[in-house]
């Protein structure tokens, strides 16, 4: 006579229990390799293709309706865009940088030489334009940007760094106080945004030590 339970499923053992499926997907057993971070980049551009062109446009439109502080404050046509891009490239007094995630542009600023007129400014070149688009945030890029523009600006031989800032763009100047900017002035008239006035600040950084002012040798007195 045949057992009832013969057809019963036999009981595991401590082995068989323990085991894991062959097919177990590899999600559920944390074997599966960690996501690669993106890559940030900096560099200084002279040209710019067709593609890169495109992708600063898009950044730039992305920081505007964010309230990147870029001076628009709303997006303008394409071809606005891409036509003061160009612009820039043209202008010898305008080095241009750009910020990079995975090689994809993703934010840029400018350094603005002074004048050649300006021989009594001429140490001192400004940080200008300078926004990232929301979504590249996280990655160091801002901090980067700034430092890669910092180095051009000391190997040309510029002496102090000014730069300003609305008052709403707080996480700037947070950064910009991190990496030893000194606040100067104050304007309370400094934009127009969303129908009330915006406080503008005013930061200087020197990037080489400054030479002595010398003064001028007091007069001798007459007898």
């Amino acid at each position: 006579m045949k057992d009832g339970n013969e057809n019963a499923p036999s009981e595991a053992t401590p082995e068989t229990a323990s085991a894991e499926p062959a097919n177990k997907h590899p999600a559920l057993t944390g074997d599966l390799p960690l996501p690669t971070p993106p890559v940030p980049t900096v560099e200084m551009v002279e040209a710019l293709n067709s593609n890169d062109l495109h992708d600063l446009c898009d950044a730039a439109e992305a920081a505007i309706i964010d309230g990147g502080g870029f001076g628009w404050l709303k997006p303008p046509p394409r071809h606005t865009l891409e036509a003061y891009w160009k612009g820039v490239l043209l202008i010898p007094e305008r080095m241009l940088f750009v910020a990079r995630l995975d090689g994809v542009i993703a934010g840029s600023c400018q350094i603005q030489k002074p004048p050649r007129n300006n021989e009594a400014q001429g140490f001192a070149c400004n940080l200008t334009t300078n926004f990232l688009a929301p979504w590249s945030r996280g990655h160091g890029l801002a901090r980067q940007l700034i430092e890669i523009a910092e180095q051009h600006a000391r190997a040309a031989g510029f002496r102090v760094l000014n730069l300003d800032v609305r008052e709403t763009q707080r996480a700037a100047i947070r950064l910009y106080e991190t990496l030893g900017y000194v606040k100067f002035g104050e304007h309370p008239f400094y934009a127009f945004a969303g129908d009330r006035y915006v406080r503008g600040y005013f930061y200087y950084k020197e990037l080489l030590p400054l030479r002595p002012v010398a003064t001028a040798p007091k007069p001798e007195e007459q007898p």
